[in-house]
C-alpha cells in the first residue's frame, strides 16, 4: 500500500508519501506545494491543485489521507479557506481516481504516541523513529502530512514497525 498523506492549506499544503509493504514502511517522497502568496484566491486553489496532481503523479499513491477540517468556532473565515484548500486536493485525488479518507488531527496523534494530547516533537519523533529519519521532517506541515498516512497504515490494519526491526 502506497499512502500520501497531506496537511493542507492554502499558503503552504505538506505532503508525505510512504509505502508500507510486509508491514514494513519506507519514505518515498515528502515536500510541500506554496501557492504564491498574495495571488488571488482562485489562483492560489489552482497552483494548488496542478501542485498536487503533480505530486499525484510523481508518488502514485493507492490511497490519500486528508487532515479533517477542524476550526474554532472564532474563525469562521479560516474554515472556510481550509474548505477550498480541501476541497481542490480532494479534486485532485478523485480526478486520479485515488480514495480520499479522512483522520482528524486527534486520531493521528493517538496512533502514532498513544494521546490525543501529544505535543508536536512528540509527533515528529515518532515520524522520524517509524521511518529510520536521521532529523525531523520539516518544516511541521510534511511532518504532519507523514504523521498522517502513518497513522493511516495503522488504521488500515498495517501495525507500524520501523525500518530494521521485526514485527513480534
Amino acid at each position: 500500500m502506497r499512502v500520501l498523506g497531506i496537511d493542507p492549506a492554502l499558503r503552504t499544503t505538506g505532503y508525505g508519501a510512504i509505502e508500507c509493504t510486509n508491514r514494513r514502511l519506507r519514505l518515498i517522497e515528502a515536500g510541500v506545494v506554496t501557492p504564491r502568496a498574495g495571488a488571488a484566491l482562485e489562483d492560489r486553489l489552482r497552483e494548488l491543485h496542478a501542485g498536487m496532481c503533480d505530486v499525484i503523479a510523481q508518488t502514485r499513491p493507492t490511497v490519500v489521507v486528508i487532515e479533517e477540517l477542524y476550526t474554532s468556532y472564532k474563525n469562521p473565515l479560516t474554515a472556510l479557506l481550509m474548505a477550498h484548500a480541501r476541497g481542490v486536493l480532494c479534486l485532485a485525488s478523485a480526478q486520479a481516481g485515488i480514495p480520499v479518507h479522512t483522520l482528524a488531527h486527534a486520531h493521528v496523534k493517538r496512533a502514532l504516541v498513544g494521546s490525543g494530547s501529544a505535543r508536536k516533537e512528540q509527533i515528529g519523533a515518532m515520524v522520524r523513529q517509524l521511518l529510520g529519519l536521521r532529523i525531523h521532517p520539516k518544516p511541521l506541515d510534511v511532518s504532519d502530512a507523514l504523521a498522517l498516512a502513518l497513522a493511516f497504515t495503522n488504521v488500515a490494519g498495517r501495525p507500524l514497525i520501523a525500518p530494521g526491526r521485526r514485527a513480534g
